[in-house]
């Protein structure tokens, strides 16, 4: 019996290759040709390696491996013309990719813009469903934004219809959206743009976040209605969340608070806006906005007329929080 557990451990959990272990002892003890050497050695033997995500792994350790030593030991230039040369080596998406992104990384470091971009939007047209390309695209669009916005704007929308099966398309969506938000200052397109997301793309992490892009753009154009829409949608995703047991939106309680402000700041519905507010503790326990929703329920009930309510609002906002900023303010359940 004991044989057999010692066969299975071993079948289970195949060795390293030698030459890996090798390159690391190598690299840890600053012999960084030695490692490279090693790592060189281990992309000719990788490959017969079984099964083949075995080999998949061993290879991108490998080739990867050689430009992280060079790289970390401030031998950029050679690392780079390493990480270059990796797609021409691999057929894995993940590994040709990531070399790409640190290829591009390093040159835009170095200042080397053109050959920088050049790698880094070939990560988001050639390998558009590997997560890195999104991590390319926002370097694309942090450097670029402040070059040429309108160009890189326009070289964006070039790609939105033909990636829009991929993974990265919410994405391009979402930096199109910043740049016509902020650079662009088309704060209507942005919207626009920002109302795609959960439409087209409903499992996309940006689809919360675009929700509340969107809710405060319209409130500053002017449409407050809109922004309510948006904001009650936002807060359906609660629902869905909790019965999936698995996220929420770290909008959730933001929106639920402003949901209450624009319905009784901007569309003076009084009830609706108190209804608003004293949802929020109860459904966001853990909020650090409570102490706002309890303060904001004072002034709405007091504005309505209730001040015995608006009284009980801050009596709760006290029991709450006792250090609360909101109890050095104007208490709105003493009649002015």
């Amino acid at each position: 019996m004991r044989a057999l557990l010692v066969l299975l451990a071993a079948c289970s959990a195949p060795a390293t290759l030698p030459e890996l272990v090798t390159a690391d002892t190598r690299a840890d003890a600053g012999d960084v040709d030695g490692a490279v050497a090693a790592y060189r050695a281990a992309q000719q033997k990788c490959g017969r390696l079984k099964p083949a995500r075995r080999a998949t792994a061993a290879c991108s350790d490998a080739l990867l491996g050689e430009g992280e030593v060079l790289e970390r030991h401030d031998r950029k230039p050679e690392a780079v013309a390493v990480y270059l040369a990796v797609p021409g080596k691999t057929d894995d998406p993940m590994t040709a990719s990531t070399a790409t992104y640190r290829a591009g990384t390093l040159l835009l470091a170095a200042g080397k813009t053109v050959d920088a971009w050049t790698a880094l939007w070939k990560c988001v047209t050639d390998w558009p469903d590997e997560p890195i390309a999104a991590d390319a695209l926002r370097v694309l669009l942090d450097d670029g934004r402040s070059r040429d916005a309108r160009a890189l704007a326009d070289q964006i929308g070039k790609l939105v219809t033909p990636l829009a099966e991929t993974q990265i398309a919410d994405n391009l969506v979402w930096s199109l959206a910043e740049l016509d938000e902020h650079e662009l200052a088309n704060l209507p397109a942005a919207r626009a743009l920002y109302d795609r997301i959960p439409a087209d793309y409903p499992t996309s992490g940006l689809r919360d976040d675009a929700r509340w892009k969107s809710a405060n753009l319209s409130r500053q154009l002017g449409d407050p209605k809109g922004a309510v829409e948006r904001l009650r949608a936002l807060e359906a995703t609660r629902e869905v969340a909790f019965g999936a047991g698995s996220y929420f939106s770290i909008w959730l309680d933001d929106g639920q608070l402003l949901l209450g402000q624009i319905l009784r700041d901007d569309l003076h519905d009084l009830p609706a806006a108190a209804d608003a507010f004293r949802k929020l503790p109860s459904l966001y326990p853990a909020s650090i906005l409570r102490d706002d929703a309890l303060y904001e329920l004072a002034v709405t009930l007091a504005q309505a007329g209730d001040q015995p309510g608006a009284c009980r609002a801050m009596a709760d906002l006290e029991k709450l929080e006792s250090d609360s900023k909101y109890l050095a303010k104007e208490n709105p359940c003493k009649p002015r």
